[in-house]
């Protein structure tokens, strides 16, 4: 089993900056791919980015490429998702994800084994 915790939320301004941190039990954390998701009120979960286990691969959802960056420490058990320029369409609750099966349809939510609990994140106009 593993658990996820996420942290970091809040409410920022348009433009600004933020930092959600999701950090994880057990011993495996380093064999999981990481995702990120995250879903507005009366909008379906969606995929936002993903990385492998050794954080050489990543992908992102077109709508946050070049403004959210996904990357790990597998010695912290934590995985982060750096989000800058943050628009109004970001505001959503985030939630981190953990795969066991390796760096397959990573978009995919059903892919993933477990999640954590969501932090909300919003964006003021």
């Amino acid at each position: 089993q593993v658990q996820l915790v996420e942290s970091g939320g809040g409410l920022v301004q348009a433009g600004g900056s933020l930092r959600v941190s999701c950090a994880a039990s057990g011993r495996t954390f380093s064999t999981y791919v990481m995702g990120w998701f995250r879903q507005a009120p009366g909008k379906d979960r969606e995929f936002v980015a993903a990385i492998s286990w050794g954080g050489r691969t990543t992908d992102y959802v077109d709508s946050v490429k070049g403004r959210f960056t996904i990357s790990r420490d597998n010695a912290k058990n934590t995985v982060y998702l750096q989000m800058n320029s943050l628009k109004p369409e970001d505001t959503a609750v985030y939630y981190c994800a953990a795969d066991r099966t390796g760096w397959v349809r990573v978009r995919d939510m059903d892919e993933y084994d477990y999640w954590g609990q969501g932090t909300q994140v919003t964006v003021s106009s």
